[in-house]
């Protein structure tokens, strides 16, 4: 049995490969800074372009800690074998939280972008605006994000050191732990996922409000996740550090997962439309009438058929899900529509963004990717990539044959 590369191996091709991965991130976002003092809004257009990128590589990682926690918390086995790598794609939570300082500092600095609920006029002149004030009110929702990744961090450095202590020898006491501490932590995931979706994503149309809104974006984080997990598992056998521990029932688990949540987003999406648009009312349909219009509204009919109908009929076929390059390609494919889905969710409702998807967009996706992939790898040397110590590791590997 391959047990995955030590912390040791390959050290000079690390440092190249992160400090690389780190510098380009940093040119990208520069670029996509000069780039946006060119748009009518500059402001408007970075700003939203930052959150987009932001919370796509946000969805990753919380669909990282849901996977970890869920699997402590149901007992699971067949697991096993590929958690570390949902361990590793959970970790860039503390750098994601010093990534989220562009958009809380200028917030605190008196900034109306993406959030013009921080304008102080409106304060006054807005009904609505004025009367969720005491809520949506810059120290408070710095002060809330600040608790949100700190409960984060918390969970995240717990399941991953405790997993990590089962490498120098099986330790099923370490298992035990983890499963008494996974119903509490499920429960402080889902009331902080919640949150800071209507916080980052929801209050940016301040006007709207819809009490599913944190189920959708966590579906997104779940589609995001289970896109991402096969993704870098192929790439981590093909380079060697991964060897046969990680099998084809593995990679059909996962497309099956990949399957089922993308049904999930799309019954989530279904029936918060269906909701507010039997409702009818003008605070809540407006929100919609704005992704109706121009080529917004081009930009939801492909969320409703790539999104949703393309997929769901793609990954309903095991053949498909058995098959790692047709799995692959679904999951590049699903990974490239939620970062619509997220343009979609912000850019029409931010003053200076909403004519549509340009440069800075993508060049923000790519600073970010740059820099959270560089904490994702140095991650990846700093342990095993599988759980070698975790008792149920030679059941992981089985888990079909037997």
């Amino acid at each position: 049995m391959n047990q995955s590369q030590p912390a040791t191996a390959g050290i000079v091709d690390f440092l190249v490969e992160r400090r690389g991965l780190e510098k380009a991130g940093i040119g990208f976002l520069v670029i996509a800074t000069v780039i946006a003092f060119f748009e009518d809004s500059p402001l408007g257009k970075l700003s939203a372009a930052y959150l987009v990128a932001f919370m796509f590589f946000l969805s990753i990682s919380l669909g990282a800690m849901f996977f970890v926690i869920l699997q402590h918390l149901v007992g699971a086995q067949w697991s096993v074998a590929i958690r570390r790598i949902a361990e590793i794609l959970m970790a860039p939570i503390g750098l994601l939280g010093v990534l989220s300082l562009p958009i809380l500092v200028p917030l605190l600095l008196g900034s109306s972008y993406p959030y013009w609920w921080n304008n102080a006029v409106l304060r006054v002149d807005d009904y609505i605006v004025s009367k969720k004030t005491p809520y949506l009110e810059a120290t408070f929702f710095v002060f809330r994000c600040m608790i949100y990744f700190g409960v984060w961090k918390i969970i995240a450095s717990y399941f991953s050191r405790l997993s990590r202590l089962q490498d120098g020898g099986p330790r099923a006491d370490l298992t035990e732990q983890m499963q008494r501490k996974s119903a509490p932590s499920m429960l402080c995931f889902a009331i902080t996922v919640n949150f800071a979706a209507f916080d980052f994503l929801m209050s940016v149309d301040p006007h709207w409000f819809s009490s599913i809104f944190g189920v959708y974006y966590f579906a997104g984080c779940a589609v995001a996740l289970f896109a991402t997990l096969p993704i870098f598992l192929f790439i981590a056998q093909r380079s060697g550090r991964l060897g046969s521990e990680v099998t084809v029932e593995h990679y059909h688990d996962l497309g099956k997962l990949l399957f089922g949540f993308t049904a999930f987003w799309g019954y989530i999406a279904f029936s918060q439309y269906v909701l507010i648009w039997y409702a009818n009312i003008p605070e809540e349909t407006v929100w919609y009438g704005a992704r109706e219009k121009g080529v917004w509204m081009g930009v939801s009919l492909l969320l409703i058929v790539g999104h949703f109908v393309l997929p769901f009929f793609g990954l309903m076929s095991r053949k498909v899900r058995r098959n790692r390059p047709a799995l692959l390609g679904w999951a590049c494919f699903l990974l490239l529509m939620h970062w619509i889905d997220l343009i979609w969710l912000v850019l029409p409702s931010v003053p200076g963004a909403k004519t549509g998807v340009g440069l800075v967009d993508l060049l923000c996706l790519l600073g970010l990717g740059g820099l959270w992939s560089a904490s994702v790898l140095r991650e990846s040397y700093a342990a095993h990539l599988i759980p070698i110590g975790d008792p149920a590791l030679p059941k992981s590997i089985r888990f079909h044959a037997e």
